[in-house]
């Protein structure tokens, strides 16, 4: 079904309202990958994606798994001469921590203020739902050739997906993989992300003492498992906040300004505190390693009594910049907490995953067409190209599975949608806008 702009446009608004229906029932299931009593929750997902390609006139769509949450693959046969895009989005989302602190159900798509709030509403049902929507502006039968790939693991690191694409890797060969996962430069703006950091992490524990003491009968001479911990997680930084951990890459930073007042309002940070590390905002979030301590296991403080701990233990993350490699960095980090543990304590060091950090080129005659798409469906608004200090190595899997690809990394999300946390939520308008967007890229890509 061939359109002109105009048709394009039309067409979108009309099936609009059943892009916010489709994200509703999306929303409304509770498919907390990490969980595994959620798991049937999982596979119902990826069924009623499934079930609504089938819907619009999908004429090949399949639920698959390779000893792991169900995906959805689905394809829209090229027409003579066309090329095939592949559309990605992740059905899978993350836990809401506790549902009281939520201003409205988690699991309930709601509006307010222009912006759709649930689990999911932002990261990354509303990619699905875009998709769904660009599709129903071609009634089923775009220009060029479409297939779909809708994970159900992403949010645990698509630790199935090497598998899925290696069986599955001759459905999936595509022209183009448009990747719905990314956060836009600000409400209002389109993005496209050419660089994302990888990750690492590891587990660290510390031994001081075979069991507890009395703090009063032998503190001062024998160190304590936190104490030593405290010092030793002090030492991955150093004074004004810098990654201090030797053999790690940075890659050069796009020149964008971050306006600080903007970066306040966006993260939280309280009155007083003070920012981390040197250089531009962007390169501190997108092009340098960042490192984090994200649980410490000791005494907890309602069980605290005056004694010297003999353990601790620590999980460490580390984002590793563009350029890097994941692998690499994580021996860095293991070889730093062996290396600067104070006063001779004990430490075993357990390795976590890792995740490569990308670099997607945007550049080339199908870029253009995407970067006017993007453009014209923001009402004149230039896509600005972001990095991305967050994690989805699973861009590079696809580069290397479909190395003559062109991969484009697009957005619904803002830096106001809180995904992962309270509140999560989704611009309406951009929303309605990302859908614009693809269509018109579909439109576009027919030769």
């Amino acid at each position: 079904m061939s359109l002109d702009d105009a048709a394009v446009r039309s067409a979108v608004s009309s099936v609009l309202p059943s892009v916010r229906d489709d994200l509703a029932e999306l929303v409304a299931i509770e498919s907390v990958s990490s969980l595994p009593e959620k798991s049937d929750q999982v596979r119902r997902s990826a069924e009623l994606v499934a079930e609504k390609l089938r819907q619009i006139g999908c004429p090949d769509v399949k639920v698959v798994a390779e000893d792991g949450h169900p995906a959805v693959i689905a394809h829209f046969p090229a027409p003579e001469g066309q090329p095939t895009i592949c559309l990605y989005s992740h059905h899978d989302v993350q836990p809401t921590g506790d549902p009281e602190l939520w201003s409205t159900p988690p699991f309930q798509l709601v509006e307010r203020d222009g912006r759709l709030y649930g689990r999911g509403s932002n990261d990354d049902k509303a990619g699905i739902s875009v998709h769904l929507g660009a599709l129903r502006a071609f009634d089923g039968k775009p220009p060029v050739g479409v297939t779909l790939f809708i994970e159900g693991e992403e949010e645990i690191g698509s630790p199935s997906l090497a598998r899925l694409i290696e069986k599955y890797h001759d459905e999936l060969v595509s022209d183009v993989f448009v990747i719905c996962d990314a956060t836009n430069w600000e409400a209002g703006q389109p993005s496209f992300t050419t660089t994302l950091r990888g990750v690492a992490d590891c587990v660290v524990e510390l031994r001081t003492l075979d069991h507890a003491l009395h703090s009063g009968g032998f503190g001062g001479v024998v160190p304590d498992a936190l104490t030593t911990m405290c010092r030793l997680l002090a030492t991955l930084h150093d004074e004004k906040g810098n990654v201090a951990i030797k053999g790690l890459k940075t890659s050069p930073a796009p020149d964008l300004d971050y306006p600080e007042d903007r970066l306040r309002a966006e993260s939280g940070v309280l009155d007083g505190v003070e920012w981390i590390g040197d250089g531009s905002a962007v390169s501190r979030l997108w092009n340098k390693p960042a490192c984090t301590v994200l649980a410490i296991d000791c005494t907890s403080v309602a069980d605290a009594s005056n004694t010297l701990a003999p353990v601790a233990r620590a999980k460490v993350s580390l984002r590793v910049a563009p350029g890097d490699d994941a692998a690499s960095a994580l021996d860095a980090l293991v070889a730093h907490l062996e290396q600067n543990v104070p006063w001779g304590a004990q430490v075993s060091v357990t390795r976590g995953e890792t995740g490569d950090p990308g670099i997607v080129p945007f550049e080339g005659e199908l870029a253009e067409t995407a970067r006017a798409a993007f453009r014209d469906a923001w009402d004149g608004t230039e896509p600005v190209q972001v990095g991305c200090g967050g994690s989805i190595p699973m861009i590079s899997d696809f580069q290397r599975a479909f190395p003559q690809a062109q991969v484009l990394v697009t957005a619904v999300a803002d830096p106001d949608g809180r995904p992962h946390g309270i509140d999560e939520s989704q611009s309406l308008d951009d929303l309605n806008k990302a859908c614009l967007a693809e269509a018109l890229l579909l439109a576009r890509m027919a030769r």
